[in-house]
């Protein structure tokens, strides 16, 4: 598989789990909403990675995710900050015992269609 067939691999997942996402805010699940935002931004991440440089990385790191994502040129750099802010919700809305509210899920949504829309710019069909 080349790099170009892995991002939109990851292209399509960050659909799937943002079309999640707002299915699950509709139903006012709250952490699973931003808990797919998550997933997609991540799969959003590696679609821009994997087009832009060729490769993207694998890591629990989120430092690291967005480190990459800065040195994958301008739209990665432009994309960076609104990655950084989407995976500040991952701990919250998957392992801690608080809960994420509504306006946070939604914050989340929109975050990971931004990163979507670049993955979609950068990614050639």
């Amino acid at each position: 598989m080349t790099a170009l067939d892995e991002a939109r691999a990851h292209l399509a997942k960050a659909r799937e789990f943002l079309e999640a996402a707002d299915l699950t805010n509709d139903l006012e699940l709250y952490n699973a909403a931003a808990s797919n935002a998550v997933t997609s931004g991540i799969n959003s991440k590696d679609a821009i990675c994997l087009a832009l440089t060729g490769r993207t990385k694998k890591s629990d790191n989120h430092a690291e995710a967005i480190a990459e994502l800065k040195g994958a040129g301008p739209a990665g750099r432009d994309s960076s900050a609104t990655l950084s802010r989407l995976l500040r919700l991952k701990s919250k809305s998957q392992y801690q015992a608080t809960s994420v509210s509504a306006a946070d899920a939604a914050k989340s949504i929109d975050w990971a269609t931004r990163l979507l829309e670049t993955a979609k710019t950068v990614t050639p069909t």
